[in-house]
């Protein structure tokens, strides 16, 4: 059956005329940001289990959580976890039935991305700050 082929039409059409739009990419973004989490919460799990050992535990960490690379973490973890609030925000509305055209869903996934990068942005400015420079 396989030697009888003679379809010259491509298999994946979809694959060569499909073009990248922002609600494409948000919705990509918002799935490997719930993946991305559910490995937080595991990292956030032994890490509490190993702090259940006492204090002194902390404090031999705890240089690492006030240096540059606690800041980039926190920056990386904040925006992952307000974007994927926001889009997930975004999705209850369009269950609702509301904002589904497509210039608009676009606009909304561009400004849902900048608002997280904002809202990582001021709080890793904000923790910075409180803990007195990184």
């Amino acid at each position: 059956m396989g030697s009888k082929w003679n379809d010259t039409r491509p298999l994946s059409p979809h694959l060569q005329v499909w073009r990248w739009h922002p609600t494409m990419l948000s919705s990509i973004l918002h799935r490997a940001t719930g993946v991305a989490l559910y490995l937080a919460i595991i990292l956030l799990s032994v890490f509490l289990a190993v702090l259940a050992a006492g204090p002194e535990v902390f404090m031999n960490y705890s240089a690492i959580f006030y240096s540059p690379l606690g800041a980039i973490g926190f920056f990386i973890v904040i925006g992952i976890l307000s974007f994927h609030m926001l889009n997930g925000i975004r999705h209850l509305i369009w269950d609702s039935g509301h904002l589904l055209s497509p210039p608009v869903a676009n606009a909304m996934s561009i400004a849902i991305i900048a608002a997280a990068a904002v809202i990582a942005v001021i709080l890793t400015f904000i923790l910075v700050s409180s803990v007195g420079g990184v």
